[in-house]
């Protein structure tokens, strides 16, 4: 069983980090993750993309995806591209601080308020951590320990000032959805390890 997972948004939104925080936190949980990113030539308010693939099995191909089971928007002008990769009934978890009109009433759609929550916990560049703790949060897909524990492995040390801050950041992120409303492993009758 995998579960895919494609976020979008511009340069600067925590895109790239959420992306790898998410890998490393379900390969901490002792699952098979692979991820790839991509990013426009203006990192900072260009496109900025990624994929997550997530299985409790080996996986052998880089993440290219033609179609996906859920979706991260944190902002809507790269959007249209990666709604209609997903697929029918699939999850998509947005931004509302930013996008208002998912476009997808086939899906189940899930909004958090990122970029005002990351402001409330006193984490301003935090909304991406926000936004991925809620997706774990509604998904199951991994746990909020793993998420924190995956952060703090990749913080470099010259940016240590901001653990405490990102920490935060995923713990009201995780606090503010709805906790399995869209199981990731319940078709299969997995649970998380």
């Amino acid at each position: 069983m995998q579960r895919e997972l494609m976020m979008t948004g511009i340069g600067g939104q925590g895109i790239q980090l959420s992306a790898k925080t998410l890998a490393l936190a379900a390969i901490e949980e002792g699952r098979q993750a692979l991820l790839l990113g991509s990013y426009s030539g203006a990192m900072r308010g260009g496109q900025t993309d990624a994929s997550v693939v997530v299985a409790d099995r080996d996986l052998r191909a880089l993440p290219i995806l033609d179609s996906t089971w859920s979706a991260m928007v944190m902002h809507p002008d790269y959007w249209p591209p990666t709604r209609e990769r997903v697929r029918p009934g699939g999850v998509i978890v947005a931004n509302s601080s930013l996008v208002h009109d998912v476009g997808r009433d086939d899906c189940q759609v899930f909004t958090v308020e990122a970029n005002a929550i990351a402001d409330r916990v006193g984490a301003s560049l935090g909304a991406g951590y926000v936004l991925l703790a809620a997706y774990c949060a509604i998904t199951g897909l991994v746990g909020v320990e793993a998420l924190v524990g995956a952060m703090r492995q990749l913080v470099p040390p010259y940016r240590t000032q901001h653990l405490a801050a990102n920490e935060a950041a995923l713990r009201a992120g995780y606090d503010a959805a709805p906790p399995g409303a869209a199981p990731a492993w319940a078709e299969a009758g997995v649970g998380a390890p």
